[in-house]
């Protein structure tokens, strides 16, 4: 679809509505027609990540994009809270707007609450997609987040901002992009220290690696083949442990793969409407080989 025909990206952050949840209101930004979506945002960021994004999609599916607890507009008690925590969160949401089930799309932080919910509330998931994200980050997981959480609360929002982005984006988009940089970025400025700082714990106490046999949606996962903050063998390892899973590497993109590259939108529907994942929607580079299990990057 032509981007002058895609609803404005900017929109998709305005007016969020709510709905009860555990702790407080969970808001989430709601665009589109068809079968309903659930966007699950990254750590740190809030449903406005995904306006570009969910512009593509919004021709085709009911588009959903929450805020997590105490991330945008959602509400948090400043307890802990872990990704268990943030899945009741997802069935409080659909429970609110009265969806049995959904499609279920995670990047990154939101991806491993997705394999959470898809592994603990399988009649709720339709298809699952899981982008630059992991089941379990490792041996050494808790002491690395503790460090990240302790430096989410000491230094300044901006400060922190380098970090992030060099993690996000790679050099060409970081350098031409700018006006979506920054975007992203302001959203992280905004995001609240203390749950970023718990969401980084809940991170280092994840191990959802027994729940992925019991996923039983079909599931694509997929991964920036420069990602080194999940990088592609825990996606391949996601797609190993699911009944029906598919691992796919997509070229020269970084964490955020799916924002730098909302064309990749045509992939992701391809596996939503039960097709085998179809080329973007522009031309660019893109891996889109690899059974089941198997990941190849194609240029």
């Amino acid at each position: 679809m032509p981007d002058q025909l895609l609803p404005p990206a900017a929109a998709f952050g305005m007016n969020p509505d709510s709905v009860d949840g555990p702790v407080g209101p969970i808001a989430y930004r709601r665009t589109g027609r068809g079968h309903p979506l659930v966007l699950l945002h990254s750590l740190a960021l809030d449903g406005r990540m995904w306006g570009p994004y969910a512009a593509r999609l919004a021709p085709h599916f009911d588009v959903i994009a929450p805020d997590a607890r105490g991330h945008g507009g959602s509400g948090w008690d400043g307890g802990p809270f872990d990704t268990a925590d943030l899945a009741a969160d997802l069935a409080a949401l659909l429970d609110g707007l009265g969806l049995p089930s959904a499609h279920v799309l995670g990047m990154s932080m939101g991806g491993s609450v997705a394999i959470e919910f898809a592994g603990t509330h399988q009649a709720r998931v339709d298809r699952l997609v899981l982008a630059d994200t992991t089941a379990w980050y490792g041996e050494t997981a808790r002491g690395a987040w503790t460090e990240r959480a302790e430096r989410a609360v000491a230094l300044p929002r901006r400060r922190q901002v380098p970090f992030q982005v060099d993690r996000w984006f790679t050099e060409r988009f970081r350098r031409t992009r700018h006006d979506e940089v920054r975007r992203i970025a302001g959203i992280f400025v905004e995001t609240d220290s203390g749950a970023h700082a718990e969401a980084s714990l809940a991170l280092g106490r994840l191990d959802a690696r027994h729940l992925l046999a019991g996923i039983t949606a079909p599931t694509l996962s997929v991964t920036g083949e420069e990602d080194y903050a999940t990088p592609v063998p825990m996606g391949r390892e996601i797609a190993e442990g699911v009944a029906d899973g598919r691992h796919r590497t997509l070229s020269g993109l970084r964490h955020l793969s799916l924002v730098e590259r909302p064309d990749l939108a045509g992939l992701v529907r391809a596996h939503l409407d039960g097709a085998e994942p179809a080329e973007p929607d522009s031309v660019g580079t893109c891996c889109l080989a690899g059974a089941a299990g198997h990941a190849a990057v194609v240029a």
